[in-house]
């Protein structure tokens, strides 16, 4: 891998992990500082606080991660097994908290007459504990195979008398890795899509019934669904461009080689995480107004600085 694409990759890398640790830990204070003045915190909030923690944590690992690749004949095999075991629960966390927010919105705003979807709306709370708990299978199977993946990876190399020494090895299990959890990542992305669909299908049915609601209750409810499916749309698009990325790194890694493909997995996943948050800020109104709150401070004490100057 040459200098200047070793260079395009930190220098991409160091904003993302930048505006990701600050926009998590943003999203981290305001609701630190909302459940001391209120001494009560939201569901939804939890979700969200819960979200950024993961993601702050996330962070570290994937640059752990990208610590051991540029620095790999120094790294032992179990740093390399904690490293990648570490990368897959967070993640795990943080693809099925997302989905979580998004099942979320759905109970929380749509209004369906069917028995079931109405006994599920009343005990929301625990349907989301249920799934979360629910993944934890997927969790532990996910880590099972991975485990499996590193155990042959590490006998292999050792019939090659070096851990280093195959190439084509070493290759195979990055294969192998990015696609067990593009895999396992199908799960709750199928959960947001289905959310998403359902929640539109309600907004289209609210349009048709407009006529028999008074129109601040009809407004009321129809920003509610247009807010929540922005939400959404911004994280299906992100979702999907992350595993369209994860496939086109599988498959072109015989070109691009083993470690263009893995700095590539993390610049993608790194910048899906980050985005999101931003997007998440813009979706809710308490963060929103503390993010314009936060840049008018910046705005003005940049204007101050300016003009207490020589």
């Amino acid at each position: 891998m040459g200098n200047a694409t070793v260079f395009t990759f930190i220098i991409t890398f160091t904003v993302e992990f930048i505006t990701g640790t600050l926009l998590n830990g943003f999203i981290l204070g305001v609701n630190c500082v909302d459940l001391v003045k209120r001494r009560k915190i939201s569901t939804m909030d939890q979700i969200i606080t819960a979200l950024a923690i993961s993601r702050v944590v996330l962070c570290l690992v994937v640059l752990s991660a990208l610590l051991s690749l540029a620095y790999s004949e120094k790294v032992t095999i179990e740093l390399v097994k904690i490293i990648i075991i570490s990368w897959v629960v967070t993640n795990h966390f943080n693809l099925w908290l997302s989905t979580k927010l998004s099942m979320f919105y759905f109970f929380k705003i749509v209004n369906f007459s069917n028995s079931i979807f109405l006994y599920l709306k009343w005990r929301v709370t625990k349907v989301i504990s249920v799934t979360l708990i629910l993944s934890l299978v997927l969790l532990f199977s996910h880590v099972a195979v991975i485990n499996i993946r590193i155990d042959a990876w590490i006998d292999a190399s050792r019939r090659n008398l070096s851990f280093h020494s195959s190439s084509r090895n070493s290759a195979q299990f990055v294969i192998n890795l990015l696609l067990t959890n593009t895999l396992f990542s199908f799960m709750p992305f199928t959960v947001s899509l289905t959310a998403f669909l359902l929640l539109s299908l309600s907004l289209w049915k609210h349009h048709r019934q407009m006529q028999t609601h008074s129109r601040s209750s009809r407004d009321a409810r129809a920003a509610a669904h247009v807010k929540a499916l922005q939400t959404g749309i911004g994280f299906l698009l992100l979702y999907t461009t992350f595993l369209l990325c994860l496939f086109i790194n599988i498959w072109s890694i015989d070109f691009l080689g083993k470690y263009v493909t893995a700095f590539l997995s993390i610049v993608t996943g790194t910048a899906f995480f980050s985005l999101h948050s931003g997007v998440l800020i813009l979706g809710n109104s308490k963060l929103k107004r503390a993010s314009f709150s936060v840049l008018w401070w910046l705005r003005c004490r940049s204007k101050g600085a300016g003009f207490s100057g020589p």
